[in-house]
């Protein structure tokens, strides 16, 4: 054999060989930084393992919008979601039947078709708030990725950046659920005691923060709102009446709110209050009047241009702790035993005070293209 033929040989056999070399390598390298993705960014604490094993990377917060019909607000949620990620979030919105979200009816794209289908129509005072409420989990339930629920309102804005709000919700395991003994109303009605006992019953915000398994539980529920549908019901002229209603003799009478009793009642029963925060993360400023006649006592203060300055919102998210008095309870929040400010949003806020907290970029950086009315 040549000279030439045995280099060309032990050229290939040595080519080979370092072929395999840098495979091996190659494969090392991949081993190892797959080794670094596992260890470096583990699973937020509260997120199930069966988003590892679907294989969802990264959970998902569903906001549930509870509205009349259009969302007066969208152009504050525009910014908030448009300094998102897409991933990290989904939008749901319960409208009157029929209503559309679209180019005429909002003036932001993520809102679009956005709304349900099977919506009804709600009465305040009635069942029908907490049945939408449940569709609207139901709806948010169809998705494995979303692993947080949060009930706003039409009249909500965010407190925050996405970002602040995202990592906020997604570091607790722990629902957020305003809740407390209610022993001065008389809104129980025993004719529900046979499924809710008396000592079970409480109250509090309907504006709630759900992890998975609590709405799951909540959306499945055939036992509870069945009886409430039946027996809590609000009076008939009870609502911005000045007329006193004519009462039966002898007959106790049970004026029922059933979206301030719910949830709690149902987490009461079921025993999980020690799986909750016991507080909303949504402020609201109550009316302060003590006039049992003053029209203006059963509804949150309305927030206007000149009450959202930065020093009020500094105000609100300053807010660690909540008092309970009907319990001699102070609620101090925290998120994991670490002290948290108590909200992530804010009602009831008008489109001009939702304009001031764009301006001041309390939800991100302001896009003034946001603002174009519909034609």
């Amino acid at each position: 054999m040549s000279v030439a033929r045995q280099r060309a040989r032990h050229g290939v056999r040595f080519l080979g060989l370092g072929f395999r070399v840098v495979l091996f390598l190659a494969v090392l390298v991949l081993l190892r930084a797959l080794l670094r993705i596992q260890t470096s960014s583990p699973t937020p604490s509260g997120v199930s393992e069966s988003i590892k094993e679907d294989g969802f990377r990264v959970p998902k917060v569903a906001f549930l919008f509870l509205v009349r019909s259009n969302l007066p607000l969208d152009f504050v949620w525009d910014t908030f979601f448009k300094n998102a990620q897409s991933e990290k979030f989904s939008i749901y919105v319960h409208s009157k039947p029929g209503f559309v979200f679209d180019a005429s009816t909002t003036k932001s794209t993520f809102f679009y078709n956005r709304q349900l289908k099977n919506s009804v129509k709600v009465t305040w005072g009635g069942s029908t708030m907490i049945e939408a409420e449940r569709l609207l989990l139901k709806s948010a339930l169809v998705d494995p990725a979303n692993q947080r629920f949060v009930l706003l309102s039409d009249s909500c804005i965010p407190l925050y950046n996405f970002t602040y709000v995202y990592n906020y919700l997604m570091a607790s395991h722990k629902s957020f659920i305003d809740i407390f003994l209610d022993k001065k109303e008389g809104r129980y009605n025993p004719k529900m005691s046979s499924i809710i006992p008396e000592q079970k019953w409480r109250k509090g915000s309907q504006w709630i923060a759900l992890v998975r398994k609590h709405a799951e539980m909540v959306a499945s529920d055939k036992t509870v709102f069945p009886m409430f549908k039946k027996y809590c019901k609000r009076l008939a002229g009870t609502e911005f009446t000045r007329k006193p209603r004519f009462k039966v003799p002898g007959q106790k009478e049970n004026d029922c709110i059933p979206d301030e009793h719910y949830v709690q009642t149902l987490f009461s029963i079921n025993g999980l209050e020690n799986e909750i925060e016991k507080r909303t993360i949504t402020y609201t400023s109550w009316n302060q009047s003590k006039d049992s006649m003053d029209r203006q006592a059963w509804h949150p203060k309305t927030f206007s241009y000149a009450d959202a300055k930065p020093q009020g919102i500094k105000e609100i998210k300053s807010v660690d702790h909540v008092n309970y008095e009907m319990e001699h309870r102070t609620e101090w929040c925290k998120c994991n035993s670490n002290a948290v400010p108590c909200f992530l949003f804010a009602r009831k806020f008008s489109r001009g005070a939702g304009m001031r907290i764009l301006f001041d970029g309390v939800v991100g950086a302001f896009d003034s293209g946001s603002m174009r009315l519909n034609s």
